[in-house]
């Protein structure tokens, strides 16, 4: 009885792995070695994978810069509203990404609020590498945010009072014991967050189309020129993706093995 209901669960482990898995694969075997070479040269697709990660790094280091502070005051302090902005929080990855571009457009574009007081220095969002930042810090700082937030909550609030009975102050608690035992979470959220970032589609595309990153490249090569020619671009993302990830979760691995000891 054992043995079957445990193949029950290998069978649909299986099948969740395979439904992963299969589109992975059909696009490192099925582009053409060809195709493949001539992205290698193409000035577009290039220019675009680097731009998409560029501008992934900065919206996940602004997200980290503006998130950890925001989580630290949900977990650690009381005030009124708390859980209704915990929900606002939530909400980009709740509505539809188009829905989260026009929301941006209407308060970062040319007579938006915010689009009107940073053109006064000379900063526009609508088709520039800011526009680029903004659209995917907004869809991705939620998971930042959250993840922080679990590591904070994971924190035994004696090692917070031991600090503080030394002397240690709020500020060099947070630093020295705060953010070091939570480290773990906020990486695992980094990631997330950047991992988020680099495929946002929606949001991008209606505030800063051009310049292209990779998701909107692969979406204009298909619908102008086909499948075969948006292949060789996924490939390289797909490539590029899973190579940082394996770095990133073999860096995260030996993370666990340090603060073990």
């Amino acid at each position: 009885m054992k043995r079957y209901r445990f193949s029950i669960i290998l069978t649909l482990a299986l099948i969740g792995l395979s439904f992963i898995a299969l589109p992975i694969i059909g696009i490192i075997f099925g582009t053409p070695l060809a195709s493949i070479k001539t992205a290698f040269f193409d000035r577009e697709i290039i220019n675009s994978i680097v731009l998409t990660i560029t501008a992934g790094i900065l919206s996940t280091a602004i997200g980290l810069l503006i998130g950890i502070p925001l989580a630290y005051l949900i977990v650690f302090k009381n005030f009124k509203g708390k859980k209704f902005i915990e929900s606002i929080i939530d909400i980009p990855v709740m509505i539809p990404h188009t829905a989260a571009g026009i929301a941006l457009l209407t308060i970062f574009g040319t007579r938006g609020y915010l689009g009107k007081f940073f053109s006064i220095f000379g900063v526009r969002f609508v088709g520039t590498m800011a526009g680029i930042v903004i659209g995917m810090m907004f869809v991705s700082i939620t998971f930042l945010i959250n993840s922080a937030k679990e590591g904070f909550r994971s924190i035994d609030k004696n090692y917070i009072k031991v600090a503080k009975s030394l002397g240690a102050n709020e500020f060099g608690t947070f630093f020295h014991v705060i953010i070091p035992l939570s480290l773990k979470d906020i990486v695992s959220g980094t990631i997330m967050s950047w991992a988020r970032a680099i495929s946002e589609f929606g949001a991008i595309i209606i505030l800063a189309y051009h310049p292209m990153v990779a998701p909107v490249l692969v979406y204009e090569r298909f619908t102008t020129y086909g499948l075969s020619y948006s292949k060789p671009i996924v490939f390289l993302i797909t490539i590029i993706s899973l190579v940082f990830f394996l770095i990133l979760r073999i860096v995260s691995s030996k993370m666990k093995d340090y603060n073990r000891h």
